[in-house]
């Protein structure tokens, strides 16, 4: 049987997956946040990288499927308060910088990537917690399947926030549209709300924006004529668009909830010691 799991020294290192019935690749760092860094469907490049971003370690990555947890944006001057005291967590939190672990599913269907809690987690969020990620390429899709574990057996609930930050390939921001999107959103360069649409005709100009959507989400390369749809379940239905010109890419986020939900509440997530919650999304293309 071919080798649906390799490990690979080119173009950068990486594990590469390869579907053993569709051939569909995906290319995986998992010692840099459990990145996914490449998704190529029926022969298409579905994720925006930056290749030569991502040699200098000391940059932010720019592309692939960064994780956002245990939180989604950033905190008032980045101190969350517990009950057991406060915690210093930078934006977006810290798994996208941390190593993780990386197997392959059982009916080499997919992988899994799995994050858990270290000393130097506990100093900055005091929990013991699994996060485990199945990234499946099916027909025409990417599903990914999470699962977040309190694993103490004591002690206060554990508030967090999960979401995806995928960046994808478009040919033109300028002929680029999104379908399904609430009619008014948050903005967050400005922490406002406002009217999506005026947004969505700034794509080219840069926007950062979270809204609420009824149902699936659909970006739109009107230039290559194609079409790649989020569905996302609730708790994970909160969708952010962030483009950053001139890169070529749009971010079409799922999130759980906006900025600073662990704070106001607002859909905060909260898990008792010893409890799981499982969190879906599929991106596919036509």
């Amino acid at each position: 049987m071919a080798m649906t799991l390799t490990q690979q020294s080119e173009p950068y290192a990486h594990w590469e997956f390869v579907h053993p019935d569709s051939g569909d690749r995906l290319r995986i760092v998992p010692e840099r946040g459990g990145l996914v860094s490449e998704w190529r469907c029926n022969g298409r490049e579905l994720l925006y990288f930056d290749q030569e971003r991502y040699a200098d370690p000391a940059k932010s990555i720019r592309g692939g499927i960064p994780v956002l947890f245990p939180i989604c944006g950033n905190l008032p001057g980045d101190r969350l308060p517990l009950a057991s005291g406060d915690y210093t967590l930078q934006q977006h939190g810290f798994a996208r910088n941390l190593p993780w672990q990386l197997q392959l599913l059982e009916d080499q269907s997919g992988v899994r990537l799995s994050l858990s809690d270290t000393p130097e987690t506990r100093a900055a969020y005091p929990f013991a917690f699994l996060v485990a990620m199945e990234v499946r390429p099916v027909r025409d899709a990417l599903d990914i399947v999470t699962t977040i574990s309190h694993c103490g057996d004591e002690g206060e609930a554990m508030p967090f926030s999960f979401g995806l930050h995928p960046y994808f390939n478009v040919t033109d921001l300028g002929r680029t549209q999104l379908e399904g999107l609430a009619p008014v959103c948050l903005n967050h360069l400005e922490m406002a709300e406002a009217e999506t649409a005026t947004q969505l005709a700034r794509l080219p100009e840069g926007v950062d924006f979270l809204t609420r959507p009824a149902g699936p989400v659909t970006l739109v390369d009107d230039a290559a004529g194609t079409r790649l749809q989020l569905q996302h379940l609730d708790p994970m239905d909160l969708t952010v668009v962030w483009t950053e010109p001139p890169r070529p890419m749009v971010c079409l986020e799922p999130w759980t909830g906006p900025r600073q939900s662990l704070i106001s509440g607002d859909r905060k997530l909260e898990l008792a010691p010893g409890q799981s919650q499982t969190l879906t999304c599929r991106y596919s293309v036509s």
